[in-house]
């Protein structure tokens, strides 16, 4: 996931680095699971194995939060939640708008992780005046045209977008004008922010070009090298490659239809 211009949160001017809060939520991921087994304590290597880092790396990220675990015994599980809840935000309540109610806007609304982090979906917007009023996950769409006063009403400061990417950048444009100062982006696009707002992009079509890359690397290395001389050894031409790589919003392939 990348990361666009960014304001200053809290936990910066307490001189937390930018490494150590994108690993806290991958902490309290392993934290909840932990919690919901009733386990009271994890020691730093146990932790560090369920969250996918090394115990050092660990021990250190938790010394910013200024908690240091017991010789002997380990972390405390309910208080380590609570500390990274309260460091993340997570201890009030988040009201967050998705624009673009297509399918993936949909299953963002059905997603039911959003309430219990923190995050409650205030409103549902799309510009199709065919979908106004109509139910997702309980809550009636609304159109865009209503987009500016749904955000002062209910102090939304946290905007989702998941439009196609040609109206990425103009409902950016209007949230950010409406007083939104995060936006986390599914549409296939990069977009253009002012300094003060935190933009962090979701762009599956790269995660799976990325994991392709992995298993093609995989499938040569099981059959060794093509001879040379042999079709498969021949580069490709700049022309293939140049196909390969433009998609139709650019140089990658859109995510899916929003």
């Amino acid at each position: 996931m990348a990361t666009g211009r960014t304001h200053r949160p809290a936990t910066r001017s307490r001189g937390i680095p930018e490494a150590t809060v994108a690993r806290l939520p991958l902490y309290l991921r392993a934290l909840t699971a932990l919690s919901e087994r009733s386990v009271p304590t994890v020691s730093s290597e146990e932790l560090a194995a369920a969250a996918g880092v090394n115990s050092a790396k660990l021990r250190k990220d938790f010394s910013y939060l200024g908690s240091y675990g017991t010789r002997g015994v380990g972390y405390d599980v309910e208080y380590l939640v609570y500390q990274i809840s309260r460091e993340l935000g997570l201890t009030q309540d988040w009201p967050v708008v998705i624009v673009g109610i297509g399918n993936l806007g949909a299953a963002l609304a059905n997603y039911g992780g959003f309430a219990s982090r923190g995050f409650r979906v205030a409103a549902l917007i799309d510009a199709d005046p065919a979908m106004a009023g109509k139910p997702v996950a309980g809550i009636p769409v609304q159109h865009t045209d209503e987009l500016e006063q749904i955000i002062r009403d209910n102090g939304v400061s946290i905007g989702v977008i998941a439009t196609p990417a040609g109206a990425a950048q103009q409902v950016c444009e209007r949230l950010v004008a409406a007083g939104v100062t995060s936006i986390l982006n599914f549409a296939p696009t990069v977009l253009s922010v002012p300094d003060g707002v935190d933009v962090r992009k979701v762009d599956l079509s790269i995660e799976l070009q990325i994991l392709a890359f992995h298993e093609q690397r995989k499938a040569g290395e099981e059959t060794g090298p093509a001879p040379e001389g042999s079709p498969a050894a021949a580069p490709a031409s700049a022309a293939a490659v140049a196909t390969e790589r433009k998609g139709p919003d650019g140089d990658v392939p859109a995510v899916m239809p929003a």
